[in-house]
């Protein structure tokens, strides 16, 4: 399995699990630490310019512990609505990086 970070320009961070794993607050936080590290090195400037993060409302993704983190990064949060076919970023940003 893998986790893909990407934005508007391309991929920032592909996190590959191994087989089986369970993705736990515990361990999305430690690939948001390496996605904000990832954001430093490839798009200089944008954490200071501010940064809004898209994901849906797993668990992990709405635990304390994750919650906690994104506020301590100061990100802003864009909640995806569920049920919305309208937007799947992933149709638009990342299959297409995929591709070339």
């Amino acid at each position: 399995m893998a986790m893909v970070f990407w934005d508007s320009k391309g991929i920032l961070l592909i996190e590959f699990m191994e087989r089986g794993t369970t993705i736990t607050s515990e361990v999305y936080c430690e690939t948001l630490k390496w996605l904000r590290r990832a954001i430093q090195n490839k798009r200089r400037g944008l954490l200071t310019c501010g940064v809004v993060f898209l994901h849906d409302n797993a668990r992990p993704h709405t635990a304390r512990r994750t919650s906690a983190l994104l506020e301590k990064f100061d990100w802003d949060i864009f909640d995806h609505p569920p049920y919305s076919p309208d937007l799947a970023p992933s149709d638009f940003h990342l299959f297409p990086c995929l591709k070339r």
